[in-house]
């Protein structure tokens, strides 16, 4: 469907319609990044720099180059149209943060669950609890330089994804990579709404 400039004069602005997506993951895996690269505004983040006494409990193995973590949110914002605005909510990865998770995800339309081939159980819990919450989610498999590269449909059996759930491959680096992300989770998020309204035939 095409969405033209109306020529009409005198029209009044369009009020956008918001929605609210989140950006979920394991520690390490480009939330803060994706957040960053698509959002139209300085994103909001509550960054603090990992210490020698988080250690023993945040799972630097693949990641040792990491240096801080998100311990609340991160927060952008996407204009994907003139009359469709995203607000983009990033979660923390650590398990001693998933108290904020329900907070965050309240009033969602959908998430973005990212995942790393070389850490791809730590997307396990997300993947659970947007399930166990009946959230539409997407799952974007991070390409970092020098990790293995599968297929879609590869990743899907191994995180057991229903056949319905979207699963694309993405650079959290690139703007238009993440962008298109966000606009599948949201065509998935709106296709299951659309069922979830037809009428049961028996």
């Amino acid at each position: 469907m095409a969405f033209g400039r109306s020529s009409r004069k005198n029209q009044r602005p369009v009020e956008p319609v918001t929605l609210k997506i989140l950006v979920a993951g394991g520690f390490g895996v480009g939330k803060t990044t994706a957040v960053g690269a698509v959002s139209e505004i300085r994103p909001l983040r509550t960054e603090e720099q990992l210490t020698e006494a988080g250690r023993p409990v945040d799972d630097l193995d693949g990641i040792e180059g990491k240096t801080t973590t998100t311990v609340a949110m991160d927060f952008g914002r996407i204009t994907l149209r003139e009359d469709l605005v995203l607000y983009l909510f990033g979660t923390p990865g650590q398990d001693r943060f998933w108290f904020l998770w329900d907070e965050l995800a309240q009033g969602s339309l959908g998430a973005v669950v990212l995942a790393d081939t070389r850490r791809l159980e730590d997307c396990f819990a997300a993947v659970d609890y947007f399930e166990r919450r009946q959230i539409p989610f997407t799952v974007a498999v991070n390409c970092f330089e020098g990790a293995g590269r599968f297929p879609t449909e590869t990743v899907r059996a191994a995180l057991d994804l229903d056949p319905e759930v979207p699963v694309l491959l993405c650079d959290a680096r690139d703007r238009s990579s993440v962008r298109d992300v966000l606009i599948a989770v949201v065509e998935h998020a709106l296709e299951r709404a659309a069922r979830a309204r037809e009428p049961v035939t028996t």
